[in-house]
């Protein structure tokens, strides 16, 4: 099997701007969960109450993550990792373009939250397909030697999603808040539907990875999923452990310090933590390459440990700093945190795509990404909101923090790692054949 930067550069560049797509569609409903979603869709009259259900809509599309990885890891295992993210990517524009339509609470009553979690849950199916085969369409391009870089355009994709999305409010922010709750918040979703075109545009022109197509092709499984818990149920579980920081801790830092400190009793102006996310998003955007290319020099492992510990070193005075709203420290803190998460997230691609053999591959690695993501990423926002308020202390939300990296630090000891380069054993050979006519 042959690879060449051409074709890494040209699948990386596709991976990258899909996933700035899908993750702007994400955190644009993350922002407006945050803002503006409790009042409009969950009117209690408690302004802690309606952001606790706004986030457990938000919540919503982790819990179903899996399933989006399991249908579309399905899809990319049998017929391509290429045709499974077009779908994704249709998936993820039509919902989020028709969430930008909905009508709230005012207008339609219960339907209106009904559907935004119908809605929610369509995002999350996207994304949970999503992820892992642009992972796989950037990595099995690539190198060997350079699989954590190129991996890096994948996750390039995120702050550049959230850079667009907290970039898109912070510019509505301007127009006033009466602007925003009256309707100016449909705008970012509406946006989508240009994206979206760009999009798959881009992927349409992107080859088949040559690991499917010389190691999968002939040596598919009828039942990816069924293979995959057979032969893979360990590193998948490691992968899982391996995403508290890069997953949960993430949200930690951006959408519940967006409630937190928007919220009472600290109160700082939207405009003002928008303007922090933003600045924060472009920093982690110019980080996250370079991070990754370290990754190949230094080992991504070895990343991905200074990573954990600098995210909970650059936390802790990021959530403290802001009661008492010196917009300065809020701003130099913001970044620093994006930065350190960086190193957690930057290699997490190469890492998890390494754990596993290329046969059933997509799904091995959409399961992990997809139930991590709903355990870690799903309720932090919310269980930290809960946490506020049964201790009154930001210190339970930072002791959550430091807990989970702990846990992520002892399954990236403990995660193998695989050469797409060196020949599967006979071994593994007759395992994958005896799996294979038992699943057909």
């Amino acid at each position: 099997m042959t690879t060449s930067h051409r074709s890494a550069r040209r699948a990386g560049f596709a991976a990258f701007v899909g996933t700035t797509i899908e993750w702007y569609d994400f955190y644009v409903y993350a922002t407006a969960a945050a803002l503006v979603f409790g009042p409009l869709f969950f009117p209690s009259g408690d302004p802690l109450a309606e952001t606790a259900a706004a986030f457990a809509t938000f919540a919503v599309a982790f819990v179903v993550r899996p399933f989006g990885g399991i249908l579309f890891g399905h899809i990319g295992d049998k017929l391509g990792r290429r045709l499974s993210l077009v779908l994704t990517l249709l998936l993820m524009g039509i919902a989020t373009v028709l969430v930008g339509l909905l009508p709230t609470y005012e207008t339609i009553g219960l339907a209106a939250p009904i559907l935004l979690i119908f809605l929610r849950a369509l995002q999350g199916l996207a994304v949970g397909g999503e992820w892992g085969g642009a992972v796989l369409m950037s990595v099995e391009h690539a190198p060997e030697k350079s699989k954590t870089f190129y991996g890096g355009f994948t996750q390039l994709g995120n702050p550049a999603g959230a850079l667009l999305a907290s970039g898109v409010f912070a510019i509505m922010t301007r127009f006033g808040d009466d602007f925003i709750i009256n309707g100016g918040w449909r705008i970012p979703f509406l946006l989508s539907i240009v994206l979206i075109g760009v999009g798959l545009w881009v992927r349409y022109r992107v080859e088949e990875t040559p690991v499917f197509e010389q190691k999968v092709g002939g040596r598919k499984q009828s039942m990816p999923l069924a293979f995959a818990l057979r032969n893979n149920w360990k590193p998948i579980l490691l992968g899982i452990g391996l995403l508290p920081i890069s997953t949960g801790g993430y949200y930690l830092a951006t959408t519940f310090a967006t409630a937190y400190a928007t919220g009472e009793p600290i109160s700082i102006s939207e405009q003002v933590i928008l303007d922090a996310m933003t600045i924060a998003s472009f920093v982690e955007f110019v980080v996250t390459l370079p991070i990754a290319w370290l990754g190949d020099k230094w080992g991504r492992k070895n990343i991905m440990y200074i990573g954990l510990v600098t995210s909970v070193l650059t936390f802790i005075p990021f959530m403290l700093v802001l009661p008492g709203r010196i917009e300065p420290l809020i701003f130099l803190l913001a970044s620093l945190v994006r930065i350190a998460m960086s190193a957690t997230y930057a290699p997490i691609a190469a890492i998890l795509a390494q754990m596993f053999r290329p046969q059933a591959r997509y799904t091995s690695i959409a399961l992990s990404y997809g139930v991590g993501a709903a355990i870690w990423a799903g309720f932090s926002p919310w269980f930290a909101t809960m946490l506020i308020a049964w201790t009154g202390s930001i210190w339970s939300v930072i002791a959550m923090f430091a807990g989970m990296a702990i846990l992520a630090g002892i399954c990236t000891k403990l995660a193998p790692q695989h050469s797409d380069e060196a020949p599967v054993t006979a071994s593994f050979e007759a395992r994958t054949d005896t799996t294979a006519n038992r699943t057909a």
